[in-house]
């Protein structure tokens, strides 16, 4: 299938005004009407609900707009019930499929109302200890082997850490079934990101057959069966998407020939497609800033595996377009790679792309579901913003760029280290290396620092220090909306339009609110020369 972004690059030339590279963008008219076609495809049963696998992308926008779309959420540790929670999703409207589960959280789900999906036999005690027996448990299946689709291995169950065999999920149901489970569900995943219409239908049979087995030798009284995730969603351009409908319609004919027969045709399906939901309807938007020419060609980009760790950890593919290059012969050969002092750090190996210059946009498709969720903090890199790009064309920031003080918050228990100020220097042509000021924890007194004709002014709210202006100081003062510190001793100059504007070009590490506030009022009151 053609790759196509959903922004265009004028589009990405006015984001970047307010929202500078690299950022997370998703597009909300492309996951809700997807969510819509999801709900289509498995109308015919009555109970049917996708749970949003908030690992996917743990956005509470975006699971919030989920939820209007009438998904659950699939969490999966403390911190995705704390975004549940947040969020007003309760009882059955939250699935709790964790491994390894730490203490406190089959509490925390129980409290919730929401269903606990057991991973092993061993759990039963150990939710029982926690949390009692609740009146409704899944558990989850692992029938071991491989798993083929179209006479391919697709993927091999039997070297999953996931699940119970055959005879322990019977013996599961049956403990389950004299504690005083009432009802119950059966879950498994048996293989990622399949491309192939046929998967979840084969998966249905195997799982419905395990349900009628189920129920005879135990009696148990199976209320749903969980189909899990794994569709798969095209990320090379030659790959053909699969198509919700027919997979929709493959599973219900399952579901007629084997359960309907046994009088189980009261079951309801349940799925966790978090790829499928939001996999194409996201993207990593990064600049070019770097060539090097040596053994191969390199194009440097200001995003790093910090942002999207798939290439670096899986070798996994992902798409790039060059923006405005669409339509230019693919005539050079670059690896694209990010600024980690690690060699796997590559969106791209010997991929053919148009010429690339300094300063071209570079979008990185499908990066919607395990893109931003799997970021970390290697060489002190910090996570990206998120935006969103609404059904009216509008954009907005869902999630802030991270700080330096979001990288020292867990230091906060040490007064040396957070009353540490750190100085990031301007990159801006033309000389200029204002420092910003940046406190590493909420109370750390303010540092003065007396760099070029800088302002008597920091303003502070929750993690952002900033330098403004002396005027605009004085008139948030009384506004109750932040902090204004008059630093004692500082000149008390006018901060000026030169000096300004020579910060804004930096990637500016600030909330990005305040930096579009602070650009509006320079605009209006220091011009540029």
């Amino acid at each position: 299938m053609e790759k196509k972004p959903f922004v265009t690059l004028e589009q990405l030339k006015e984001i970047e005004k307010t929202y500078p590279t690299p950022f997370h963008i998703y597009d909300e008219k492309g996951f809700m009407e997807n969510a819509r076609k999801v709900n289509e495809a498995f109308s015919w049963n009555k109970g049917f609900r996708e749970y949003f696998a908030v690992k996917a992308e743990p956005n509470p926008f975006i699971i919030k707009k989920l939820k209007e779309a009438g998904c659950g959420v699939d969490c999966s540790s403390y911190t995705e019930l704390m975004i549940a929670d947040k969020l007003g999703f309760r009882n059955d409207e939250i699935m709790f499929s964790s491994n390894e589960t730490p203490a406190g959280e089959f509490k925390y789900c129980n409290d919730l109302g929401g269903i606990i999906n057991l991973d092993d036999i061993t759990m039963i005690d150990y939710m029982e200890a926690e949390c009692g027996i609740p009146e409704t448990v899944s558990c989850r299946y692992n029938p071991g082997g491989v798993f083929e689709v179209c006479n391919g291995i697709m993927d091999n169950p039997g070297d999953a850490k996931y699940g119970m065999t055959p005879e322990q999920i019977v013996e599961a149901f049956k403990i389950l079934k004299a504690k005083g489970v009432k009802n119950f569900g059966i879950h498994a995943f048996l293989a990622s990101n399949t491309v192939t219409n046929e998967y979840y239908p084969m998966l249905a049979r195997t799982i419905f057959e395990l349900a009628v087995k189920l129920e005879k030798e135990t009696g148990a009284d199976i209320k749903f069966i969980n189909l899990s995730g794994g569709v798969g969603i095209p990320y090379r351009p030659d790959q053909e998407p699969n198509d919700i409908m027919a997979i929709g319609e493959g599973v219900r004919k399952v579901y007629e020939e084997i359960l309907k027969p046994e009088g189980m045709d009261d079951i309801a399906i349940y799925t966790e497609m978090g790829r499928f939901m939001m996999g194409p309807y996201g993207a990593l938007v990064t600049k070019a800033v770097h060539e090097k020419h040596i053994y191969k060609e390199y194009i440097g980009v200001d995003a790093c595996a910090v942002n999207l760790m798939r290439p670096a950890m899986y070798g996994a593919y992902h798409h790039i377009t060059v923006m405005g290059k669409e339509d230019q012969p693919k005539d050079h050969v670059y690896d694209v790679v990010g600024s980690l002092c690690e060699n796997n750090d590559k969106f791209a190996v010997d991929r053919e792309l148009p010429k690339i210059d300094m300063g071209d946009f570079i979008y990185i498709h499908d990066t919607g579901a395990h893109g931003f969720s799997m970021g970390y903090n290697y060489n002190g890199r910090l996570r990206s913003a998120e935006l969103l790009l609404k059904e009216d064309g509008s954009v907005e920031m869902i999630r802030r760029a991270e700080t330096p003080a979001d990288y020292f918050a867990t230091f906060d228990f040490s007064e040396e280290i957070a009353r540490f100020p750190q100085f990031i220097p301007s990159t801006r042509q033309g000389g200029y290396n204002r420092p910003w000021l940046d406190v590493m924890a909420m109370g750390a007194p303010v540092i003065a620092c007396n760099y070029f004709n800088v302002p008597p002014f920091v303003v502070k709210r929750t993690d952002a220090v900033e330098w403004i202006p002396s005027p605009l100081a004085a008139e948030w003062e009384g506004t109750g909306l932040f902090t204004v510190i008059p630093l004692a001793g500082e000149n008390r100059s006018v901060f000026t339009s030169r000096l300004f504007w020579a910060a804004r070009d930096e990637r500016d590490p600030l909330n990005q609110w305040l930096r579009s506030l602070l650009l509006s009022y320079a605009h209006d009151h220091y011009p540029t020369e």
